[in-house]
Order: structure tokens, then C-alpha cells, then sequence
């Protein structure tokens, strides 16, 4: 994906989906991954995927790797997938909003 036409594209429509900030995404990440008794490092919190996003938020345009995009990707099309405009938000299902938040979606957000 190396035109600029598809890169901006992209660029939309991650930050279209991903309507978390940083910051509630750096917490989230903290909260579930935390346990009973200890919590994670906060540069360690949640998976792999939702520390990618988090990076990729405090990033510039310009400075997105081909593996950004790559995640990025990924990450439209996961949460395109999973949610549908018509039902949002998906109080309902706990597990899936938690999924989604992991990915830097909120569902209940506005």
C-alpha cells in the first residue's frame, strides 16, 4: 500500500473507527488487563493488537511503517465487521464491547 491516495484513505478511516483517544485507550488497556491481586506494567497492557493501535494514535501520518498499515487495516476491517451502524451501541453485549475497546472502539460512544 504505498499510494498516497490509499494511505490517506486508510488514515480516515482508522481514526473513523477508532474513536477512542489515546489516553481511554492506554486505560482501557490497563483495566483489562489487570487482575485481582496485581496490575501490568502500563507500556505491557493488553494485547498485542490494542498496544499497536495505541502507538499508531500518538503517530503523524508520515511516519506510518508498512506494519502500521498493515494493523490498521486489520483493524477497520475487524471492527467494520463486528459492528453494525443500525444497532450501535451494543450495550447488550458486554463481551463484544470489550473486544471492540481492546481495538480502540468504544460502541456506547457517541
Amino acid at each position: 500500500m504505498s499510494d498516497a491516495l490509499e494511505r490517506d484513505a486508510l488514515w480516515e478511516d482508522f481514526h473513523r473507527v477508532v474513536n477512542m483517544t489515546s489516553a481511554e485507550l492506554a486505560a482501557w488497556l490497563r483495566v483489562s488487563d489487570a487482575g485481582e491481586t496485581s496490575e501490568p506494567l502500563p507500556d505491557r497492557a493488553g494485547s498485542g493488537t490494542g498496544q499497536h493501535v495505541l502507538a499508531i494514535l500518538q503517530k503523524r501520518r508520515t511516519d506510518l511503517t508498512e506494519n502500521d498499515l498493515r494493523v490498521m487495516e486489520e483493524v477497520v476491517d475487524a471492527v467494520t465487521e463486528r459492528t453494525d451502524p443500525e444497532n450501535e451501541p451494543v450495550a447488550e453485549d458486554t463481551g463484544l464491547r470489550h473486544r471492540l475497546m481492546t481495538l480502540g472502539h468504544d460502541p456506547l460512544k457517541a
